[in-house]
């Protein structure tokens, strides 16, 4: 008789085995299943975080090098932009600060500056492109009217003015105002190009600069600098920042850069702005390594109960065996039976487990996201910041821990069954029931008829 014509029939006279092999299967099948469905779509997700958030590398002040130096360092604006001209780079901007004053007619919304910038002082933040401020990115930031500075107004006189300012002195879009520089002599007029929105209170003083977040003014970059009484020369910036084409540039874009600038970098520090991906995406990831792990576990347990299931069979046909090869049948042939019925089930199970996995997989995975995406935002929202003048430490509070601004945790995954995904999973299953039938191949290959059917053995 057709080895194969015997697996079938083998498989229909043993049908209680045959289903206990099948579900040992389907397990299998689903839980490798759900593992690699969960993985695909974790990391669909977390792919889509990075394009909508972008890969963006701030050059800024190192901490580290700044310990030896005797003041900020600064950067000359013609190496960052040939830095912004490298094929990884979609967009920069730069920027440069120093105090200001509003004279005249015009002041500050309160007093809040007085104590560091002096009376009528406020800083002066110079851009090459404000809608690359990270604040305007996420969305904290709002542009209530104008637009937004851009390097095509590089040297041109005009500013932003945050709206309580624009209130209090009835400002509107295109009127002049009259800046002074840190020298208190120098002055300019400037036009109002647009005006923001800032959510921060009065009361919370802007960390980096100490003064009223109302009182903040945003310019030009060559504006800005014609307040400066050195006058000419090239720009001296303090912080850039480069939105990468792609997350997967960042080392290669920071080695050019590195290459570029050469020692113009002495005090600075290429930083990989992650900190929004990286909480949008923490319960993906927890999520992912626990399906992997299941995976893997079920995976090696549905592989052994298979090797015993598996042996077991061959222990208790062999007489069969034994008959079959006493009439002449090749050992070989019983061996691919063995692995022809295993490979039988294990194909079934597989199909039956890709048509209920997708849904499986999409509610328990759904469920498992939206517990830890539901931590994750409780821990985001408990995170108070540290009080006014003080930098947090005595308090335990570490300010580099606070939440990114509109970075709300992921908590929607799509299931989708992809050929692929069909692919390996049908490989390791049919992996694991072929390295199953191997173990008690052995035995076959030593099968003595004369010794069987004598002796049983």
């Amino acid at each position: 008789m057709n080895f194969v014509k015997r697996a079938g029939l083998s498989l229909w006279a043993r049908k209680g085995r045959t289903l206990i092999t099948f579900a040992t299967f389907l397990v299998i099948s689903l839980m490798v299943l759900a593992g690699v469905l969960i993985n695909a779509a974790t990391a669909r997700a977390e792919l889509d975080a990075e394009r909508s958030v972008g890969a963006e590398v701030t050059l800024a002040m190192d901490p580290q090098a700044q310990g030896n130096m005797g003041q900020a360092p600064t950067i000359d604006s013609a190496v960052v932009e040939k830095i912004g001209e490298l094929p990884q780079v979609e967009k920069y901007t730069y920027s440069m600060w120093d105090r200001v004053l509003l004279k005249g007619e015009v002041g500050l919304v309160t007093d809040g500056g007085e104590g560091a910038m002096g009376p009528g002082g406020t800083a002066g933040i110079g851009l090459l492109d404000s809608s690359l401020l990270t604040d305007f990115r996420s969305g904290r930031f709002k542009l209530l009217s104008g637009k937004h500075l851009t390097a095509a107004d590089k040297d041109t006189r005009r500013i932003l003015v945050e709206e309580r300012l624009a209130g209090k002195n009835g400002l509107k879009t295109g009127d002049k105002v009259t800046l002074t520089g840190n020298d208190e002599k120098t002055t300019g007029q400037f036009t109002v190009a647009g005006i923001f929105r800032d959510p921060r209170p009065d009361t919370e003083l802007e960390p980096e600069y100490g003064v009223n977040p109302a009182n903040m003014i945003y310019g030009t970059v060559g504006g800005l600098a014609t307040l400066n009484a050195s006058g000419g020369g090239a720009q001296r910036i303090t912080r850039a920042g480069f939105l990468l084409r792609d997350p997967d540039d960042q080392e290669v874009f920071r080695d050019e850069a590195e290459r570029l600038a050469g020692s113009a970098l002495e005090g600075f520090a290429l930083d990989v702005n992650d900190k929004a991906v990286q909480q949008m995406t923490g319960p993906l990831r927890s999520i992912s390594s626990t399906a992997t792990l299941a995976m893997w576990l079920i995976g090696l347990a549905g592989a052994a109960v298979l090797a015993l299931l598996v042996n077991l069979a061959v222990r208790q046909r062999r007489r069969e065996y034994g008959v079959l090869v006493s009439l002449g049948e090749k050992k070989w042939k019983l061996i691919t039976q063995q692995a022809l019925e295993i490979t039988a089930v294990a194909a079934l199970a597989i199909a039956l487990g890709s048509v209920i996995a997708p849904r499986l997989t999409q509610s328990a995975g759904q469920s498992l996201l939206g517990r830890e995406a539901a931590s994750a935002q409780q821990r985001i929202d408990a995170w108070q910041p540290p009080p006014p003048g003080s930098t947090g430490l005595d308090e335990g509070i570490d300010p580099d821990d606070q939440p990114a601004e509109n970075a709300d945790p992921i908590d929607r995954i799509t299931v989708v069954l992809e050929p692929a995904n069909l692919a390996l999973v049908g490989g390791v299953g049919l992996g694991i029931g072929l390295l199953a039938a191997a173990i008690p191949a052995a035995s076959v290959l030593r099968l003595s008829p004369r010794s069987i059917l004598t002796n049983g053995k």
